[in-house]
């Protein structure tokens, strides 16, 4: 006889039933924290499911009533994909009871840090206990109400007859008051129905109906969440000493979860000559401003280097379109800001004007002088408009003297004053539209 099948079945067994004890409900107000080692992987994979979940639950609230059938089916759904526990099942899901209890409690070590982010972990916690609760039946409900001490006693029927009339006329939308089950709720853990004028209030205690229920249990839980948030703060020094674990918190809270737009689906479907058109029409508003400053300055910062880069990737742009469009930028913007320094280094300072107009104004060759500011702007005013006449020299005297003044003027304000002040420091604001990082 093979005595060994039989004592694994028994191990199996006593397994089963120990797992059983530790998650007993498939909801819970996480009371008490995980005991057991958990690996960095498990670790990261279970706050990033939970994460994910949570921005569902958020994008739900948003976009549809939370008590809707389209709410529900579609958080159902995500619940199953990411394999939590989505309704107390009567086989052992105690793996995802497990995963539940865990990935709560690492977000919360994540999410802790900030007021912000408490209240937005806050909101989206309570949502999804809400739904997890309204989907219980009326036996697990109570069973579940027993197993977190919310123990409320239930009105008999000859008391419900008795304030029939209270009821009906204190309880919005009541209209068959006996078909409902009513329950006798200290004042402190109603405050929120008392608040809103949804419940009747006798002697210090509210009469809750059974519909109104869960806004008791949310109220709770939002309470000792709270607590177990502020708690959880205060201990962050000991947890921030962990080099292996503060990493991963830290990009947890500011981590995006969506769709991977860095692989590239759309390779080869737009080509350079459609960005600019592109780029008033379908990009983002912060695309289209990093576009603009690209196209207007030839540069973009680091920062905007690789989020355009990224962006024009994931858009449908290749390798080697993307290696040209950079190429033209930044040698244009290096090249035409390498030529206007060198004109001020060597203190033509007009023609550096003249130069900075052209590219400025994106002309090859303006044809006439520049000799004093306001002249630059008349000619710029005259460009953009359309205007074709070229500016002539003045010819008579008096404004002759005023040209000369005025470009004497522009040479001694230009002119270096001492050995420690450089061309950059001259044309300040030439300096900020070509810096280089």
């Amino acid at each position: 006889m093979d005595f060994s099948s039989g004592r694994a079945r028994l191990k199996q067994a006593r397994l089963a039933g120990d797992r059983r004890e530790l998650y007993p409900h498939s909801l819970q107000f996480y009371l008490d924290p995980p005991t057991e080692n958990v690996s960095l992987v498990e670790f990261e994979s279970f706050a990033v499911d939970r994460l994910k979940l949570l921005k569902v639950v958020e994008n739900l609230g948003v976009s549809y009533v939370r008590s809707s059938d389209s709410y529900k089916t579609k958080l159902e759904t995500e619940l199953r994909k990411l394999k939590f526990p989505y309704k107390a099942l009567a086989e052992d899901d105690y793996e995802a009871r497990r995963k539940d209890h865990i990935s709560h409690f690492i977000l919360r070590l994540a999410y802790c840090q900030s007021e912000d982010l408490r209240r937005w972990f806050l909101q989206q916690e309570m949502d999804l206990l809400r739904y997890r609760f309204n989907e219980l039946t009326e036996s697990l409900r109570q069973k579940f109400l027993e197993h977190v001490n919310l123990l409320f006693e239930a009105i008999s029927e000859d008391l419900k007859n008795e304030l029939a009339n209270e009821l009906c006329t204190s309880t919005p939308g009541m209209t068959k008051v006996k078909e409902q089950m009513f329950y006798k709720v200290g004042l402190a853990d109603a405050v929120d129905l008392f608040r809103a004028r949804r419940v009747f209030i006798k002697d210090g205690f509210a009469y809750v109906p059974h519909k109104e229920i869960d806004v008791i249990v949310l109220n709770n839980y939002r309470t000792k969440l709270s607590k177990a948030l502020a708690l959880t703060a205060r201990s962050l020094p000991s947890i921030q000493s962990d080099e292996r674990l503060q990493p991963l918190l830290n990009h947890l809270s500011h981590s995006y979860v969506g769709p991977d737009y860095s692989v590239q689906k759309n390779t080869g479907k737009i080509s350079l000559e459609q960005i600019d058109a592109l780029s008033g029409k379908s990009f983002p508003l912060c695309m289209r401003q990093l576009h603009k400053a690209l196209r207007d300055n030839h540069h973009l910062r680091h920062g905007g280097r690789m989020q355009y880069g990224l962006f024009l990737k994931g858009i449908g742009l290749t390798l080697e379109q993307a290696l040209e469009f950079w190429k033209k930028e930044f040698i244009r913007g290096k090249v035409d800001a390498d030529k206007i320094l060198e004109l001020v280094k060597g203190m033509h300072y007009q023609l550096a004007c003249q130069k900075y107009f052209e590219l400025m104004h994106d002309v090859d060759d303006i044809g006439f002088s520049l000799n004093h500011p306001n002249q630059y702007f008349t000619e710029s005013q005259r460009l953009l408009s359309g205007g074709r006449e070229l500016k002539k020299e003045p010819s008579n005297s008096g404004n002759s003297q005023q040209k000369n003044n005025s470009q004497e003027s522009m040479n001694s304000n230009s002119a270096p004053t001492s050995s420690n002040t450089t061309a950059d420091a001259e044309l300040e604001g030439l300096e900020a539209y070509f810096t280089e990082d």
